[in-house]
């Protein structure tokens, strides 16, 4: 990659930790608050038990509490001025450039303004300053699971977020390409069409599809004729592999509904840390396959499913929850960042 906006690393890379965002507001979380907690401090929990620090960051005294009530001592808390959790989108973006890590941020609008909280635009520059990460900042929309990397300069996106009117209007394919380019050394682009049905974010790729090593990404498979994202799913797979990558199979969740809402669910919302990969689950029949077919994927880490029924319910997954700080590569270890 001959580029000079440094180089994101695949988030298989080794972490230093990983950062987990709360559920604090009732509003967002109507009836299920205290679930919501639970399945996201299990997620805390399963994490640092694998042996990676793990910084969960609490809102308010209430929900420090209540975090502290819920997680282990392994567990370090945070307290930081936020309105959703999903640090995915809002935290930094953290790439090696230089011998050192920086951090990248762009501007934030709720996800189209669909979602504007207090504290979303800021928390990414507090926890990279409070990081000691030099951070820039860039002048345009974009989410941090609207982008996902196999770390050699490639990214994959959706047409539904990037080029969305909502986030940047006027900004072409091409002026996107350059962007990406400019602000996160990105020289290849995989353009997949729509995300998932009812997708809060617009259809983020992180709930689509996921490079798993170099060169090769997932997606997944509809699990019964009544999948609601079967064409979805067909799609992304032909330009995947019309673009030259290897793609593997995971199955879907299938139908998921919240009444007559049909829900984002998806295994590929997976976290992947240093020693573990958590995968979450929604009480379907395919739960066990969706585990072990990730699982499969990084067959040096252990894999979990943890219920994400309730975090779902909220907008997101596991991953839309976390960001990670990627180790300094070892021979790089002795610089400052």
């Amino acid at each position: 990659m001959s580029t000079g906006a440094g180089q994101m690393p695949p988030e298989w890379h080794p972490q230093d930790w990983l950062w987990i965002g709360f559920p604090h507001d009732e509003a967002e979380w109507p009836g299920i608050l205290s679930r919501a907690q639970e399945q996201i401090a299990a997620f805390a929990n399963a994490v640092a038990e694998s042996g990676q620090d793990v910084r969960l960051i609490v809102r308010d005294g209430a929900s420090e509490a209540r975090a502290r009530a819920l997680v282990s001592s392994a567990v370090t808390l945070e307290r930081r001025v936020y309105g959703d959790i999903w640090l995915r989108d809002t935290g930094p973006l953290v790439l090696f450039e230089g011998g050192r890590r920086t951090a990248r941020r762009f501007a934030f609008n709720g996800w189209g303004n669909k979602f504007l909280m207090d504290g979303d635009e800021t928390i990414g520059a507090d926890l990279a300053e409070d990081a000691g990460l030099p951070l820039r900042v860039a002048d345009w929309v974009l989410e941090g699971g609207a982008i996902d990397t196999d770390g050699t300069g490639l990214v994959a996106v959706t047409e539904q977020v990037l080029l969305n009117p909502n986030r940047n209007p006027g900004l072409s394919r091409e002026d996107n390409e350059a962007r990406l380019r400019a602000d996160l050394g990105f020289d290849r682009v995989l353009w997949l069409r729509d995300g998932l049905i009812n997708d809060h974010t617009d259809g983020h790729v992180d709930n689509l599809a996921r490079f798993v090593a170099p060169g090769t990404i997932a997606v997944p498979v509809a699990t019964g004729p009544d999948d609601p994202n079967a064409c979805i799913y067909a799609d992304a797979r032909d330009r995947a592999r019309d673009f030259g990558l290897a793609v593997r199979d995971v199955p879907s969740p299938g139908r998921v509904q919240a009444g007559p809402i049909v829900e984002p669910a998806s295994y590929m919302n997976f976290a992947v840390t240093t020693n573990l990969v958590v995968v979450p689950t929604y009480n379907t029949i395919h739960d066990e396959d969706g585990v072990a077919a990730v699982g499969s994927l990084f067959p040096d880490r252990a894999a979990i499913g943890i219920p994400a029924d309730a975090v779902l319910a909220g907008g997101g997954g596991f991953h839309c929850a976390s960001q990670q700080m990627p180790s300094l590569p070892e021979d790089a270890s002795s610089q400052v960042g």
